[in-house]
């Protein structure tokens, strides 16, 4: 079987609620398992040689979950940075955030960015954590910033590339999505026009190494044709 390159893996990971609902557990439980399942995906994706993974963590959807499970992934989130940090840097990773993080609180924008400035010459894998995201959303903020700019000319596919939140980011080869749901849920709608997509039954906290090559395993198992016959 001919191998594809994989430049870039974007995983909607859903399911930790039901995980933890099946349990009788409360929400953030599954949360908190679901962070683990983030630490054994990044340490495979590393070692079968995925530059780049993009993670669905947090929509702008989610914002109508109940507050005590909103507030609960927010405090999860600081501490998942502060103790990861250094050892992401360790790994050489580059960490990288997409959304509309002005709505986040000032705490978390100030630690999100000490993050960002420094891992941002790491270039061992690229790790991108869409917060506050929204494929929509995205589109609708690049058109306005293209207005409030007063651009004249014809609008190509790189100009307005260039007013996406992260515009150097390679589209995703790959879209993996967990729990048995067959949507996009909003995530990466301008670039993943041409992805692949894996579905699997399995909620995200469950989901490991062997996971994530079965879906590489199906995608080399396709042919990607781009609209060509």
């Amino acid at each position: 079987m001919e191998k594809k390159r994989l430049e870039h893996v974007g995983i909607i990971m859903d399911g930790n609620r039901r995980w933890a609902r099946a349990r009788g557990l409360p929400a953030i439980f599954g949360h908190r398992e679901g962070v683990k399942a983030v630490e054994r995906t990044l340490r495979a994706a590393k070692e079968l040689c995925i530059p780049c993974v993009s993670l669905y963590a947090f929509s702008t959807e989610n914002w109508k979950r109940p507050q005590a499970e909103v507030l609960g992934l927010m405090g999860l989130l600081k501490y998942y940075m502060k103790l990861k940090l250094e050892e992401l840097k360790r790994e050489n990773a580059r960490l990288r955030f997409a959304g509309q993080l002005s709505a986040l609180s000032d705490d978390i924008r100030e630690i999100l960015a000490d993050a960002e400035e420094q891992t941002k010459y790491n270039d061992a894998m690229q790790l991108v954590v869409c917060l506050n995201y929204g494929g929509r959303q995205e589109i609708l903020d690049a058109v306005n910033r293209m207005i409030k700019e007063g651009i004249r000319q014809p609008v190509t596919e790189e100009i307005f590339r260039s007013y996406l939140y992260l515009p150097d980011l390679p589209d995703p080869d790959l879209l993996i999505r967990t729990s048995g749901e067959l949507r996009m849920s909003n995530f990466w709608l301008w670039q993943g026009s041409y992805s692949e997509f894996y579905f699997t039954d399995k909620y995200w906290p469950e989901f490991g190494r062997q996971d994530l090559e079965m879906a590489i395993a199906d995608y080399n198992r396709r042919e990607r044709r781009y609209g060509k016959a």
